[in-house]
C-alpha cells in the first residue's frame, strides 16, 4: 500500500523460492500491505520479473535474486545483495522448495533423498544462518518457515519430503527458544494448496482425490498469504514456536 496504512509498511521481507506458487504470493501480499520485499528464485526469470512487477505497482520496492536455496555460496549471496539494498531485513519467508519424486524408501536413491533434504531442509538453515545477523527486533522480527501437513500425518512413498517438513517443525522449534522475544519463529504448514505446480504436474485423479478432506476443496495460496501476512505482522507477535496449518481439516492438530 503506498498510502502508508499497511500492517507491514516499512518494512523489508526475504522471501525464498518466490517466482510462484505460494512464495509469490505471499511475496505479493507482503508488499500490499506496504513491505519491500527481497526474493530468490531458481530458474524462471520471466515469473520472477512478473512477480517483481507485481510488488512494484503497489508502490514497494522488489529485489529479485536468482539463487539455489541449497547453495552456501548462493545464500550467502543472496542475503548479501539484499542487505546491500535494504540495509536489514524484518521478516524472512523460508519457502523454497521441491515435493520430490513418489518414491518408497525402498526403492529411493540416496541421490533423491540428498537432494530433497538439500533443497527443503538445508536451504531453511542456511538462509536463516546468513539473515539472523541482519534481522531487526525492533519491531519484531519474523522467521516463518514453509512446512506442510504431510509432516503431520506422513504419506507413501514420501518418505523424504515427510522427513524435510517434520525436520523443519524441530529446527522452528529450537531456534523459537533461541531468538524469542525478538524474533518470532513458527511454521505455516498448508494443506493441499491450489498452485500451478499441482495443477500443471499432477493427475486429475489425484487433485480430486485430495479434495476428499472436510473442506471439499483444495486451499488457495490467497489463503496461506493471508495467514503468513497475519503471523508477519504486529497481530502476530504472540505466536512464537507454533505450527499454523490452514489444511481444510486434511488433519487435526
Amino acid at each position: 500500500m503506498s498510502d502508508g496504512q499497511g500492517k507491514l509498511h516499512g518494512r523489508v521481507a526475504f522471501v525464498t523460492g518466490a517466482s510462484r506458487g505460494i512464495g509469490a504470493g505471499i511475496a505479493v501480499a507482503f508488499a500490499e500491505e506496504g513491505a519491500d520485499v527481497a526474493f530468490t528464485y531458481r530458474s524462471r526469470d520471466d515469473k520472477a520479473r512478473a512477480v517483481a512487477a507485481a510488488i512494484e505497482r503497489f508502490g514497494c520496492q522488489a529485489l529479485p535474486i536468482k539463487a539455489d536455496a541449497s547453495s552456501e555460496d548462493d545464500t550467502r549471496r543472496a542475503v548479501e545483495q539484499a542487505v546491500e539494498r535494504f540495509g536489514h531485513i524484518n521478516i524472512l519467508v523460508n519457502n523454497a522448495g521441491a515435493i520430490g519424486e513418489e518414491i518408497s524408501v525402498k526403492d529411493m536413491s540416496v541421490a533423491e533423498w540428498d537432494r530433497l533434504i538439500g533443497t527443503d531442509l538445508r536451504g531453511v538453515f542456511l538462509t536463516t544462518h546468513f539473515v539472523l545477523p541482519h534481522m531487526v527486533t525492533e519491531p519484531v522480527g519474523k522467521i516463518i518457515n514453509i512446512g506442510s501437513e504431510l509432516a503431520l500425518k506422513g504419506r507413501a512413498n514420501y518418505g523424504h519430503y515427510c522427513a524435510a517438513k517434520g525436520g523443519i517443525i524441530g529446527f522452528t522449534y529450537a531456534l523459537a527458544h533461541e531468538v524469542a522475544p525478538g524474533i518470532c519463529a513458527n511454521v505455516l504448514a498448508p494443506g493441499p494448496i491450489e498452485t500451478d505446480m499441482i495443477l500443471a504436474d499432477m493427475a486429475p485423479e489425484w487433485i480430486e482425490k485430495e479434495k476428499e478432506i472436510p473442506a471439499r476443496r483444495l486451499g488457495t495460496v490467497s489463503e496461506m498469504a493471508a495467514t503468513a501476512v497475519l503471523l508477519a505482522s504486529d497481530a502476530g507477535n504472540f505466536f512464537i514456536g507454533q505450527v499454523v496449518s490452514p489444511n481444510g481439516g486434511a488433519v487435526f492438530h
